[in-house]
């Protein structure tokens, strides 16, 4: 990704938050792919994306340490304006979406699922790969979705940390992420594996990559979701403006990261309050 403008330096801002937003939110920037596309198809939605990268990684946490982080920055979303959360975080989602549902059932939460149905309906060689973290790949809802929908097709459950470092650095076309990234298909492209459920959102920055040493179709549930999100919360969101990012760790390097990622070298990103 070349050609960005200079990056802006992080400053304090004294602008408010939107006063009705849709809240994002991820263990760093994987989130990003998922906020692309709700940008994309409802520009007009105010927005406020968190990442929590104090507590960063999240795919190797027990699920309670998890949920901790999760519902205390769902707490703090919901104080201060949110329509609804999208937990745009495969792991945060198997930890947390259950349980937040059950504390804020007056608030919309949409989760993340591994796309394994559509991958294992499009299947040609009865086999699928589906990229992940430790914690997805031991969850009851990625169990469920394999034994709803690819009882009859082999899946080949490929836990990929590395694959987040990556992403989670923005080191997404050197040499070393191609070297690395080949490391992590080797299973899937011997087993023949024609479709990769990118089971972590920090994982579509990687598709280029990925794409140009497998020739399996890549299935990322990001655009679905965008769209599930403004379902959920077009009647619920009042109209406004505003794209803030908060973080729970540098605002510097989350803006350094973010600006290559994105292509945009103006972010409104603050240090979260928490």
């Amino acid at each position: 990704m070349n050609g960005t403008s200079p990056v802006s330096k992080p400053t304090p801002s004294s602008n408010p938050l939107p006063p009705s937003f849709i809240g994002v939110f991820d263990s760093g920037v994987g989130g990003l792919s998922v906020l692309q596309q709700i940008h994309a198809s409802w520009p007009e939605a105010a927005t406020l994306y968190y990442a929590d990268q104090a507590h960063f990684p999240y795919g190797p946490k027990p699920a309670d340490e998890l949920h901790q982080y999760v519902d205390s920055a769902v707490q703090m979303m919901i104080a201060s304006g949110a329509a609804g959360i999208v937990l745009a975080c495969h792991s945060a989602s198997a930890s947390s979406l259950l349980r937040l549902r059950a504390s804020y059932p007056d608030i919309p939460f949409i989760g993340l699922e591994p796309a394994v149905k559509p991958a294992a309906e499009a299947t040609k060689t009865g086999v699928i790969g589906v990229l992940t973290t430790q914690i997805t790949s031991q969850g009851a809802l990625y169990k469920s979705v394999v034994e709803r929908f690819a009882r009859h097709v082999q899946v080949i459950t490929q836990v990929a940390p590395e694959l987040v470092e990556l992403a989670e650095s923005g080191d997404i076309e050197s040499d070393h992420a191609n070297a690395v990234v080949r490391g992590s298909l080797a299973p899937l492209i011997e087993a023949n594996a024609d479709q990769i459920v990118l089971a972590c959102t920090h994982f579509p920055f990687l598709a280029p990559t990925i794409s140009a040493i497998t020739g399996a179709k890549l299935v990322d549930p990001a655009a679905g979701v965008a769209r599930q999100t403004r379902r959920m919360l077009e009647n619920r969101l009042t109209p406004g403006e505003g794209r803030v990012y908060l973080t729970s760790g540098d605002p510097a390097a989350f803006l350094a990261t973010a600006a290559r990622l994105l292509q945009q070298s103006h972010l409104d990103v603050r240090k979260s309050p928490l």
